[in-house]
């Protein structure tokens, strides 16, 4: 079984674009949605006026003033002039709620060529205002003031895992599995030209409290938590290929979303239990278990939630995440690598980037075309996005053709 088996049609990612990660000071969201949508139309083969449909996955939340940005994208061209456009918004799932909308939208017939943008601009809005609109995405929290924000709602699903499973951490501390995490991750996004952060930082440094890594909601420490990022990724999504494509396409063979229950007193902090359903959708989807895939980019926007995510996915059973870590599984040259591109963690997240950033770079790896990062025979794989504390979630199973 696949997507094609199941609606008879292949829907390919035939053309992609991203920008530079960080805190751009010359960009503005309107030049970030502009500047990667033009060329992902330019790599797919394809012209404005071919686009039929477009979809922005960006949160915002307060965090810029124009909260109405759908038709920006239109700036482009004025053969973009009049095709229809729609902002998602599912907090940190932006991005790829925005993609499975363009993904339905091409299996519903209704286009043949859908263009697919996440964008953010967070730096421009100060600490307390970012803050408080990633508290947005939190039911206990939205409103209220917080000094430790988002990652003080991962510090209490770290509080919450350690307690029940830190006695089969094979002898290490979690703190010690969430700093080799990091030190991976940081590691990894060296070979990403587009990440945020470009410092190999090594696991002693990410497994030590100091003066340069603090401690900021126990036991996560900065180097545990994403960077707050500008940036934007775009991807168009297709029928068939373009005889002017820059590269071959890649084709999406199964796609799956499971939302949680919001309040936290209904959902089991340490176990991710919609993101594990959405997994398993994708996956029996795409008709491939976790063994048939080369390579997964996962939303680490802490790293206890990578951690999580090991099990989520059924790379190990709950509780035994660390095996991962220890017998080097998830790293690159590991029986499944996780987050070449740095995640989140080195990568950045800019909130509604995120999810499309994560389908660029796994098409990427997918064409031989991810330069420093690219994997050896890399034929099939995954990309998981989340918003909230495991509430939103969705799965791409993306092939080489």
């Amino acid at each position: 079984m696949s997507l094609k088996d199941q609606f008879g049609k292949d829907v390919l990612l035939t053309g992609w674009g991203h920008s530079k990660f960080g805190k751009l000071t010359d960009e503005t969201l309107e030049s970030l949605i502009v500047q990667v949508s033009a060329e992902a139309i330019r790599n797919s083969g394809l012209e404005p006026r071919d686009i039929d449909e477009i979809y922005l996955g960006q949160f915002n939340s307060g965090m810029q003033p124009l909260g109405f940005t759908s038709s920006l994208a239109l700036q482009l061209s004025e053969d973009l002039a009049n095709v229809p456009a729609t902002r998602t918004e599912n907090a940190c799932a932006s991005g790829s709620a925005a993609f499975q909308q363009g993904v339905k939208s091409v299996l519903a017939g209704a286009a043949r060529n859908v263009l697919v943008i996440g964008a953010e601009k967070m730096t421009d809005a100060g600490a307390d205002v970012v803050g408080a609109a990633l508290l947005g995405a939190s039911y206990e929290m939205a409103g209220k003031a917080s000094t430790t924000g988002f990652t003080g709602l991962f510090a209490e699903v770290a509080k919450h895992y350690e307690k029940r499973y830190g006695a089969g951490l094979a002898g290490a501390g979690l703190g010690d599995i969430l700093g080799s995490i990091a030190a991976k991750n940081h590691h990894n996004g060296m070979d990403n030209p587009y990440a945020q952060m470009h410092r190999d930082f090594g696991e002693e440094f990410c497994r030590t409290v100091s003066e340069k890594n603090p401690m900021v909601a126990e036991p996560l420490r900065r180097t545990d938590c994403s960077p707050v990022s500008d940036g934007a990724a775009a991807v168009v999504l297709s029928l068939g290929p373009a005889s002017g494509a820059a590269t071959e396409p890649v084709r999406l063979a199964g796609f799956g979303q499971a939302n949680d229950f919001f309040p936290a007193e209904r959902r089991d902090l340490t176990e991710f239990a919609a993101t594990r359903v959405s997994w398993e959708r994708a996956l029996g989807m795409a008709g491939v278990g976790i063994d048939g895939l080369d390579f997964a980019e996962v939303h680490d926007c802490f790293t206890i939630a990578e951690l999580i995510m090991y099990e989520a996915m059924g790379l190990t059973p709950r509780g035994e995440g660390s095996r991962a870590v220890q017998e080097g599984w998830v790293y690159k040259d590991g029986k499944l690598p996780i987050n070449v591109s740095g995640g989140l963690k080195a990568k950045g997240h800019p909130v509604g980037a995120t999810g499309v950033s994560q389908h660029v770079i796994a098409a990427m790896q997918l064409t031989g075309t991810a330069g420093a990062m690219q994997l050896p025979n890399a034929r099939r794989g995954a990309v998981q996005n989340m918003g909230g504390v495991g509430i939103a979630n969705y799965v791409s199973i993306l092939e080489a053709v």
